[in-house]
């Protein structure tokens, strides 16, 4: 099984350098260590991390916001990392997705437990995701198919039966999904 690789950004070098030592430990690549979120979003870009630990606050652009821009072109799993557990922070977190959010000073087991949580939170989220979509779609298609047949058994005096065996035929004959034949036929409609 290929290694995480972990891009971490903090702008203290210490953390850094202690962040990285300790993520080696556990077995994961350290692929990329920024001291800002400017750094931490070009570096996400030049190597592709499996997973970004990001300080919140850091000159310039803080890590809420580099994770933000980061979520916003790869889908990573984002550990938060600060000094700081008030409330306005949390909430920004999950604003961006946070999967995990440490309180300094980190411990070994404390970040080893959140990496993996914040792994699988991702997949669990991920596989969310993907369920709503092919809800979407099927719900798209139902609605599509339902609007066909109702066309068909005014246009052509079908049944609703027969009206959706004909659909499901052209779509088999022409080897294209039910909903394209559908929105076809309710184009050819108009």
């Amino acid at each position: 099984m290929p290694r995480l690789r972990i891009l971490i950004a903090d702008d203290e070098s210490i953390i850094r350098l202690g962040l990285e030592r300790i993520l080696e430990s556990l077995g994961y690549e350290v692929v990329a260590a920024a001291s800002d979120g400017n750094q931490a979003v070009e570096m996400a870009h030049r190597t592709h991390p499996d997973l970004a630990i990001l300080d919140i606050k850091m000159p310039g652009c803080d890590g809420l916001e580099a994770a933000r821009r980061i979520r916003a072109e790869m889908d990573i799993p984002i550990v938060i990392l600060t000094a700081y557990s008030d409330r306005e922070l949390v909430e920004r977190a999950k604003d961006v997705e946070a999967m995990a959010y440490l309180v300094k000073p980190i411990r070994d087991a404390e970040l080893k437990a959140a990496v993996a949580i914040a792994v699988r939170r991702f997949e669990e989220w991920l596989d969310l995701r993907r369920q709503k979509a092919n809800l979407e779609e099927a719900l798209a298609t139902r609605e599509a198919v339902e609007q066909a047949k109702r066309l068909l058994m005014e246009r052509q005096n079908l049944k609703e039966h027969e009206a959706f065996m004909l659909i499901h035929r052209m779509s088999r004959d022409s080897r294209r999904p039910m909903r394209e034949v559908a929105q076809e036929i309710l184009s050819g409609a108009r």
